[in-house]
């Protein structure tokens, strides 16, 4: 018996992608979410959606790509094969300069144009599990002038599986590594090695699955005043990118800030944005 099994698992891991096959996935996963994979990424796409092949016991790529496109449950698998091509590395108060950068100026700035309503929105596009949008409601829950402010943060990923954990709140020491340690004391609690946020942080933060290259669904979301979208555009082409950043322009506000990663960049788009250097940050304010 263990001969057998062991004979089967050789004989689905020999399975290889074709490169029509695999140019067939490229596109169906441009066309549905704007994340491009280039030539030389064919390996990296047979090893992530190798397990699914296995999950579903079908003997071969196409197989899977059939079921993709043409199955019943095709629409729960979509959200098993987001999470296998999308990375969701990240962790509280990361790239911590570009944060007090934002509390330093943009939140004076959105403070002063919304003065009279005293409410602030804000959008974390590509959340992952959870750990910006939870890091901003902190950092705003400790700003004394906001005391009395209606906050509300968006937080949104592609990803179903990383949402859930979102929506739990809870933690390992290892990604709550920067945190300080009297906030860490105040708004978690400690129990077996992990931590879970408290009711007035995760009260703040509202969760939602939305695939930025969805164009229809980004019109849903309006009036915002400053988005959140980091480490996120490295993933897709200009055609793709152009897209997006059209689209999070017009989820703001007039004059909204739009806050990106530290290595990317919105080259060529200068009708859409200004640009702001506070500090070693570089923050786009809606033209």
């Amino acid at each position: 018996m263990k001969h057998a099994l062991s004979k089967s698992a050789s004989k689905q891991s020999s399975v290889v992608m074709s490169d029509e096959t695999y140019n067939q996935f490229r596109t169906f996963i441009y066309e549905q979410t704007g994340i491009s994979f280039q030539n030389n990424q064919k390996y990296l796409l047979e090893s992530r959606l190798l397990p699914r092949l296995k999950e579903h016991k079908l003997a071969s790529y196409e197989d899977y790509y059939h079921y993709l496109r043409f199955d019943t449950y095709r629409d729960k698998e979509l959200s098993a094969l987001f999470e296998l091509i999308t990375t969701n590395e990240t962790y509280f108060y990361r790239d911590i300069p570009q944060l007090e950068n934002f509390m330093k100026t943009i939140v004076p700035a959105m403070m002063e144009a919304n003065k009279a309503t005293k409410q602030i929105r804000i959008w974390s596009a590509a959340c992952s599990t959870g750990d910006e949008p939870y890091t901003l409601a902190i950092m705003l829950l400790e700003h004394l002038p906001l005391a009395g402010w209606t906050i509300e943060i968006l937080a949104t990923d592609i990803n179903d599986a990383v949402l859930t954990q979102a929506r739990a709140g809870v933690y390992d020491a290892h990604t709550l590594r920067h945190v300080p340690i009297t906030l860490k004391r105040k708004y978690f609690v400690e129990q077996k090695g992990h931590f879970t946020l408290t009711a007035a942080v995760k009260g703040r933060v509202k969760f939602m699955n939305l695939n930025l290259y969805d164009r229809p669904r980004l019109k849903l979301v309006r009036g915002i005043d400053t988005v959140f979208c980091r480490n996120c555009l490295i993933y897709f082409d200009d055609k793709a990118k152009w897209q997006i950043v059209t689209d999070l322009q017009a989820t703001l506000k007039p004059n909204g800030y739009l806050v990106i990663g530290f290595s990317e960049s919105l080259t060529n788009m200068g009708n859409l944005f200004r640009t702001m250097q506070t500090g070693r940050s570089v923050v786009y304010q809606k033209v």
